[in-house]
């Protein structure tokens, strides 16, 4: 009872803030998984073709899908139709799940002709539909945000009160935000401090997804980041997890909100359904990849492809929130556009783009080169987390001999790369990593390069 009772809870506490509103019940019937029976009788053997012989719970846990009511009805079709048959049982149990399942003569020919039309071979996907309506479940939506959660949220980082007055609204309003300004000065480190904003609150992403009878993988250990659900353990814990886990859909994968990054390497090919001629299977795109999260365009305007091309890509999915997506036989599919595109450049924006494109993005935030006090608040913290040995003495002589002088602009990643020369010099010398004029000649000469 107090087993259940804590299942229960668990499953209760989806709606609290920590967890999201959407929890994926697990599947009791072939008919609940929205695919076709024929269509999942050949994953299973295209599994089993790569696995050879397997434990029916062996096969169910790699297609993701339960035993009972789902996995043993597509065996025992398979049975009949002479596709596979029973090598022997194991365990203590003799439940058909137990049963050890080999693959025939025919259930290899079968096999090979389901691989010729696509090789994907592993967890089910989810319909379009089901993706669609999850979609909207777990919207971006108007995120919660004050200026308590930003300071929050950027601590360890010096921006100007401006610039967090800025980025606040840009936040809440989950569409676009174009950042501009000179290099090193925090833009990919700001998008980075929304990442963990939004990441508080957790979402689930399926590993595939099924249109037109096409597989689409969706699922990226590179660019998601998967929150474990069932730790595990001894005792009454482990058995509870275990009981969670097999009450929610295992095609689906929960993460933390996403953050893809993409930079001078995106094309605009990359930002439609990539096709796999030899697996025959699609991958899908950045900014599917970032549905519910944040998609950081970093260096843009030094993408291969014009600045107003990638512009033009993005217009109908910022202001209509849903994209349109190509498959391989030229059928469009329509897919929610539930992203935070974050734009950032080093490039004066005039060069880019003209006025009217800058309109249709919907915030526009200059970051700018930091203050002299702000150089200073940044100084201190990054001395501290190296343990260099820091005197405003030593920081007004570098800022004296080695930007004032050499009129040079300040730029907030200066600090941190100047005091990475010092502990190298330090370490050279074996010598204590302190501020002075000597170490901090060395390391300015060996760092700046006057263009």
């Amino acid at each position: 009872m107090a087993e259940m009772q804590d299942l229960q809870a668990k499953l209760r506490s989806a709606s609290s803030g920590k967890r999201p509103a959407f929890q994926p019940q697990a599947v009791t019937s072939v008919e609940e998984t929205g695919l076709n029976d024929v269509w999942l009788q050949d994953l299973v053997l295209k599994v089993m073709y790569y696995g050879g012989v397997m434990r029916g719970t062996q096969i169910s846990e790699e297609i993701c899908l339960p035993f009972v009511g789902v996995v043993e009805r597509l065996l025992e079709t398979l049975k009949r139709d002479k596709m596979v048959e029973v090598r022997s049982a194991t365990g203590s149990s003799f439940s058909q799940g137990n049963y050890v399942y080999e693959i025939t003569g025919g259930g290899i020919n079968r096999a090979r002709e389901a691989l010729a039309r696509s090789t994907y071979a592993g967890p089910a996907p989810v319909t379009l539909e089901e993706y669609v309506q999850v979609v909207k479940q777990q919207s971006l939506g108007k995120l919660n945000v004050n200026p308590q959660i930003m300071e929050q949220a950027f601590a360890g980082l010096t921006f100007s009160k401006t610039v967090l007055s800025q980025l606040g609204p840009a936040v809440i309003s989950g569409s676009s935000i174009f950042m501009y300004g000179p290099p090193g000065n925090g833009k990919t480190s700001a998008a980075k401090a929304i990442a963990r904003l939004i990441q508080r609150d957790p979402i689930y992403v399926p590993h595939a997804i099924y249109i037109d009878g096409q597989v689409v993988k969706f699922y990226d250990e590179l660019n998601h980041q998967a929150v474990d659900e069932t730790p595990g353990g001894k005792g009454q814990r482990g058995k509870t997890d275990f009981l969670l886990k097999n009450r929610m859909d295992q095609r689906w994968v929960k993460i933390k909100r996403p953050f893809v990054m993409v930079g001078g390497e995106l094309t605009l090919e990359e930002l439609d359904l990539v096709y796999d001629d030899t697996a025959k299977y699609y991958e899908a795109p950045f900014q599917l990849k970032a549905t519910g999260g944040i998609l950081l365009i970093d260096d843009f305007g030094r993408q291969q492809a014009r600045p107003r091309d990638l512009l033009n890509r993005w217009i109908v999915p910022l202001e209509n929130r849903v994209d349109y997506l190509t498959l391989h036989n030229g059928k469009k599919i329509e897919t929610p556009f539930d992203v935070l595109v974050v734009f950032s450049t080093n490039l004066p924006p005039k060069e880019l783009v003209d006025e009217a494109f800058l309109r249709r993005l919907r915030h526009k935030i200059e970051i700018g080169n930091p203050s002299y006090d702000e150089y200073r608040k940044i100084f201190i913290e990054v001395a501290r987390q190296k343990h260099i040995q820091y005197s405003d003495q030593g920081l007004a002589y570098l800022l004296q001999e080695w930007y004032q002088k050499k009129k040079r602009p300040l730029r907030a990643n200066h600090p941190r790369d100047i005091c990475d020369h010092i502990l190298d010099i330090a370490q050279f010398y074996a010598i204590q990593p302190v501020l002075s004029p000597q170490l901090i000649d060395q390391a300015a000469a060996s760092y700046f390069v006057d263009l």
